[in-house]
This record gives structure tokens, C-alpha cells and sequence, in this order.
């Protein structure tokens, strides 16, 4: 599975006097648009980290084309395009109820060993799901 989508409600609190999204909750939306993948393969964070490994965000980018309002229902799109190796690479396109595009973005995180703090290759339990 390469691509997931999922759809949430804008709620008050993410948003300014206006009614716009405030731009810092975008990576929070691709936080989730993350772990909704990851569900999807029918792993966790959670289980992941009881399993010793962290994903750690080493990169982010956000490309903002139009703003997400208070009350939208939003539609994130969460794609990666190949197979994990110590790094995996998410891309993501975030969408309002009209299909309008607001937000292309791309994360990078790392796999880490909890115990040594290092860089590890990706588990295979989560390449085994992947179709390439």
C-alpha cells in the first residue's frame, strides 16, 4: 500500500480570529495523515516503539496554496512513493470538501534504535507489507 487517505473537521482552536488554519497545525494534519498510514499496514507508533524503534522527523517542508478555514472537512493524502531503508519518505497533498488543493508537503524520518540512539534500516515486518 502506497497511498492512504483519511478526512477530519477543522475544529475552533486551530484557527485564528478569522477563521483560518493557523500554519503551524499543518504538521500536526501530516502527523496524522502518518500515523493513519501506518495504521492502514496495521502497525503503530506505539507498537513500534514498544519494539525499541523511534521515527524521528528530519525534514519537513510545506507548501501552502490556499487556506484551510474553520468547519472544513479536509482530506489528507498521505503517499510514499518508494521502499523504506533508513529513512522513510512520506509525501502528502491536503484537500477541502470542494477537492480544492491547499497543501503539498513532504516529512523524511529516520528509524531509530531507542536503546543506542542510532540509525537502523526499517523493519521488516514494515517492508513486507509495502508493494513496490
Amino acid at each position: 500500500m502506497r497511498l492512504n487517505s483519511f478526512s477530519f473537521r477543522v475544529r475552533y482552536g486551530e484557527t485564528d480570529q478569522m477563521g483560518v488554519v493557523y500554519h503551524g497545525n499543518y504538521a500536526q494534519y501530516l502527523e496524522m495523515g502518518r500515523l493513519e498510514w501506518l495504521r492502514a499496514l496495521g502497525v503503530t507508533y506505539k507498537s513500534m516503539e514498544e519494539n525499541g524503534i523511534m521515527l524521528p522527523v528530519i525534514s519537513l517542508q510545506i507548501n501552502y496554496k490556499k487556506s484551510a478555514l474553520y468547519d472544513d472537512l479536509l482530506t489528507v493524502e498521505t503517499t510514499i512513493k518508494k521502499s523504506p531503508l533508513v529513512k522513510i519518505e512520506f509525501e502528502y497533498r491536503i484537500f477541502n470538501e470542494a477537492k480544492e488543493l491547499l497543501t503539498e508537503a513532504n516529512t523524511v524520518l529516520a528509524f531509530i534504535d531507542m536503546k543506542t540512539g542510532k540509525p537502523i534500516k526499517c523493519p521488516d515486518y514494515i517492508l513486507e507489507k509495502l508493494v513496490f
